[in-house]
């Protein structure tokens, strides 16, 4: 992946999280200083524990839906609990965190001058009624399901970062991040590829949710990443939306198969009733990507579940979950 031209201060909230984490190890390779905000709602100490003695880190705990006051030149706005298990436990502070925190970061930005990326997420979708999704799709959103506290929260952030920049000519980009895992996601956050790995290595059955049928695309971490450091250093007039992920599609029964093959288990699958609101296809159009950042996804998805059930293997044997 190319290292690309960086400015001195750059803010990453949601820093000590799954994604988060791995963004402020991208940045300090790249030479940046890196500002770490995290209140550990869903990020965990252990994420960034390599990073704490690094010159150019510095860990702040603190909750998004309050002011910031920093001199940053760049903001990575990642806070929000992002697995349905976590942002379904408090759904107000679900909303609070996307909306609140958007606009904390923006009026930072605002007082700043400082570029600021919004880490949006393909659920601004829903369940969608066109296949693949682009960005000039509107989505099919339930604005009273269970889901919504997420999926209307991430859309109403957009909308903010849009009219702040129509009002206040600031420098925005919303990237819409479509499935990503690898390394450091929580065994316990009810994704499914966390959940199935877990479950494949403790020899307890997969839990496959409806029929198996419906599919998803996963985008392993590093080339997500790589996505969210090129759109940044996009030039000012090209604020996005922008979708991120891989665009190889599976269904989540084919997908528990392959888990249990390169895991070597002896799991069977098991089906439990789909979730509310549960999306039956899910599939970027990722032709803005290529086109405007010169990006696609690079690791396949075999290898990067490699990467992913040897980080599980390993985590599971010391215990368990990390502390945070």
């Amino acid at each position: 992946m190319p290292r690309l031209a960086l400015t001195s201060q750059i803010l990453v909230t949601g820093g000590a999280g799954f994604l988060g984490s791995h963004l402020c190890d991208r940045l300090l390779a790249d030479g940046a200083d890196v500002v770490c905000l995290d209140n550990f709602f869903t990020g965990t100490r252990s994420n960034i524990r390599h990073l704490v003695d690094h010159k150019s880190f510095e860990l702040v705990r603190h909750d998004v839906t309050q002011p910031m006051h920093f001199e940053v030149d760049q903001i990575f706005n990642l806070a929000c609990a992002a697995s349905p298990v976590h942002y379904q436990a408090d759904p107000v502070q679900t909303t609070r965190s996307s909306v609140l925190g958007a606009m904390n970061v923006l009026e930072l930005a605002r007082r700043t001058k400082a570029r600021v990326l919004q880490a949006s997420t393909s659920e601004v979708y829903g369940d969608p009624d066109v296949h693949p999704q682009s960005e000039t799709y509107w989505g099919r959103v339930n604005p009273v399901g269970p889901r919504a506290c997420y999926d209307e929260g991430k859309r109403c952030a957009e909308t903010l970062f849009l009219d702040y920049r129509r009002q206040l000519a600031m420098a925005v980009k919303i990237a819409r991040i479509f499935n990503t895992y690898g390394p450091r996601m929580h065994p316990d956050d009810g994704r499914v590829i966390s959940n199935f790995i877990r479950q494949a290595l403790l020899g307890e059955p997969l839990t496959v949710y409806g029929d198996g049928d419906q599919t998803r695309c996963f985008c392993y971490v590093s080339d997500l990443i790589d996505g969210l450091v090129r759109l940044m250093n996009t030039d000012d007039d090209f604020t996005g939306p922008v979708n991120l992920g891989s665009a190889h599609e599976i269904t989540i029964r084919d997908l528990a198969e392959r888990v249990v093959a390169l895991t070597g288990s002896k799991s069977v699958i098991r089906n439990l009733a789909l979730p509310v609101d549960d999306p039956t296809q899910r599939q970027p159009d990722i032709t803005l990507a290529k086109t405007r950042l010169g990006w696609q996804p690079t690791v396949s998805l075999d290898d990067g579940l490699a990467q992913t059930i040897r980080y599980f293997d390993e985590l599971l044997s010391r215990g368990g979950p990390r502390s945070r």
